[in-house]
């Protein structure tokens, strides 16, 4: 069995890249871009109609935010999130075309995928969830791919400075496992207007997905968006 989101090039060529796997195994291949790429349902379907596949999924703010965030430690001479958000801040018409707000409209993404996989073959893990409730969640994905459960509360804890679990080692063999510095960057303070805005744009878009998905991720009970 194979594990993916998606694929980039040719499903021949990402066979022959993928390592051998043998009865008991399972393999397993991730890329954030997978879900959002437009040719990739059609090529993973062709490539193997039974894969299942997992999608991790955010508040789709919290999450243009930190796409923002990773960007500007890498080019701090980008504008600011603000002006990015929108074609026009003051009709307030923001700009669906910046691929940091393109991704968070998780339906839209999802419509392609369901024309060629049945929901039951897709996990969608909440990233939130993985923050104060990791084992958990990962007990959905082991459920999910028909393994044990392996992985439980025991294999975490919660690093104060970094602000989100980190792996143990079994047995306490050596350091725990952390994500690396890129992850828990700090975000720069946005115009509270500015997230009002976008909790408004992204609202009808979540409960589509939450229609479609039969999961409600309680994105605007988090927010206070009554």
């Amino acid at each position: 069995m194979v594990f993916t989101l998606s694929a980039l090039g040719s499903h021949l060529n990402l066979r022959n890249v993928m390592p051998k796997t043998v009865d008991g195994q399972i393999t397993m291949e991730k890329t954030p871009s997978y879900f959002v790429t437009n040719e990739a349902p059609r090529r993973i379907h062709s490539m193997a109609k039974d894969i299942k596949l997992i999608v991790v999924v955010r508040n789709p703010v919290t999450r243009a935010i930190s796409d923002y965030t990773q960007t500007l430690s890498k080019k701090p001479e980008i504008p600011t999130f603000e002006v990015l958000a929108f074609k026009n801040r003051t009709l307030g018409l923001i700009d669906a075309s910046w691929s940091a707000i393109r991704i968070g409209i998780y339906a839209l993404h999802l419509e392609s995928w369901l024309r060629y996989f049945p929901l039951s073959q897709i996990l969608f893990v909440s990233g939130e969830r993985l923050i104060v409730d990791p084992a958990g969640e990962l007990a959905k994905v082991q459920d999910f791919l028909g393994l044990t459960r392996v992985v439980t509360e025991k294999h975490f804890y919660f690093n104060q400075t970094k602000g989100f679990p980190c792996l143990k080692k079994p047995e306490d063999s050596g350091a725990p496992r952390c994500l690396g510095k890129s992850k828990g960057r700090t975000h720069p303070r946005i115009d509270p207007d500015v997230i009002h805005r976008l909790r408004k744009f992204y609202k009808p878009f979540n409960l589509m997905f939450y229609q479609m998905t039969g999961q409600d991720f309680r994105w605007e009970q988090e927010e206070g968006d009554k």
